[in-house]
């Protein structure tokens, strides 16, 4: 479970670190921004595919979005 606390705190600091909105974020990934908000509340986990397309967005590896 720790993994999925470092998830949310992740997802939510790179958003800063690029200077990017969760509209822009969620847009980005094909879905909607309630969505993304519950992945950086920690209510649900991205699938696999969105997984992959927030480590591309950020430029790191997936391990990394869970580090």
């Amino acid at each position: 479970m720790e993994e999925l606390q470092n998830l949310k705190k992740n997802l939510r600091d790179l958003r800063k670190q690029f200077s990017y909105t969760q509209a822009f974020v969620a847009e980005q990934i094909g879905i909607t921004c309630s969505s993304y908000q519950a992945y950086e509340w920690g209510a649900t986990v991205p699938t696999l595919q969105n997984f992959i397309k927030l480590a591309k967005l950020y430029g790191i590896s997936l391990d990394e979005l869970l580090e």
